[in-house]
């Protein structure tokens, strides 16, 4: 005899990332109906429910009780419990710990959907003015260390749109440190978004960090970089401006010369010689 199909679901919600009236009425009736919201910061969600007038049952489910929690909602939705997944703002599973219990539910068997709707991401990228055909999203960064320097390292040669989120008090301090090597690349900071002061500040990655620097940015922030220009079509161009990117982030030689390995696919050896060279302020051979 086979086993009775499960009958409860694992419902992503999105929700507004400022503005109220983006909710869809999708969402609200999932939130109404489920057997329990499960949030991110059941203080910040229950604003949102009590505006809606919905008396849903609440769990908290974030980063620090994640593993604990997860096997009490795997086990309602077996049960045939509708469990609402929402974020703090915007789609669960955007750089948050929605995205495990997704997995989780996907591994189990269990029915998983989605009801989509508002995202910082995909707000601030059509918002922007950006190309869109081909874009990478890269959450929050690293905050410190090799990790760090190794991702922003990438990012200054990523040819397509780059997108992550900032906090405001960090924002200035990472456009610092990317127009220290890359001063003109052009780039766009969106800010309060669908909030009623809904700001794109456009313009030079020099510009950005000078005018952040004078005036700090208030309220969550998402940063775009246009697609880095392609490497000349000389190979030894593409990998001196690989390795001096990387040494610029942050790396050490050996890391320098790996990272440049992996984008440009040259022998270590030979970019490994050549981020030697530029670390101890000698020229490039090829540029003789």
């Amino acid at each position: 005899m086979e086993p009775a199909p499960v009958t409860g679901q694992l419902a992503v919600v999105a929700t507004p990332i400022g503005n109220l009236g983006d909710i869809t009425q999708r969402a609200l009736d999932t939130l109404r109906t489920a057997d329990v919201v499960a949030a991110e910061d059941t203080r910040h969600s229950g604003q949102l429910l009590h505006h809606f007038q919905i008396d849903t049952p609440m769990l908290s489910y974030h980063e620090h009780n994640a593993a604990s929690r997860e096997s009490e909602l795997l086990a309602r939705i077996t049960a045939g419990q509708t469990v609402a997944l929402v974020s703090d703002a915007g789609t669960p599973g955007i750089s948050d710990p929605g995205q495990r219990l997704i997995a989780a539910a996907r591994d189990a068997g269990l029915p998983v959907t989605v009801i989509p709707g508002p995202s910082a991401l995909i707000t601030a990228l059509v918002g922007s003015g950006l190309p869109t055909d081909r874009f990478t999203f890269e959450g929050f960064l690293p905050r410190k260390g090799k990790e760090r320097a190794e991702r922003l390292a990438e990012l200054q040669v990523d040819q397509r749109t780059v997108v992550f989120y900032e906090s405001p008090q960090r924002l200035t301090d990472t456009l610092a440190e990317l127009a220290k090597v890359q001063p003109e690349r052009f780039a766009v900071v969106g800010r309060e978004l669908t909030k009623r002061f809904e700001t794109y500040y456009r313009g030079t990655l020099a510009e950005l960090a000078a005018g952040f620097a004078a005036t700090p940015a208030r309220g969550e922030c998402v940063v775009m970089l246009a697609p880095a220009a392609p490497p000349p079509p000389d190979g030894a161009d593409a990998l001196a401006g690989a390795v001096s990117a990387a040494l610029a982030a942050g790396l050490g030689v050996a890391d320098a010369a790996r990272q440049a390995v992996r984008l440009i696919g040259v022998p270590r050896r030979v970019a490994y010689d050549l981020a030697l060279r530029l670390q101890q302020g000698e020229p490039d051979p090829d540029d003789a």
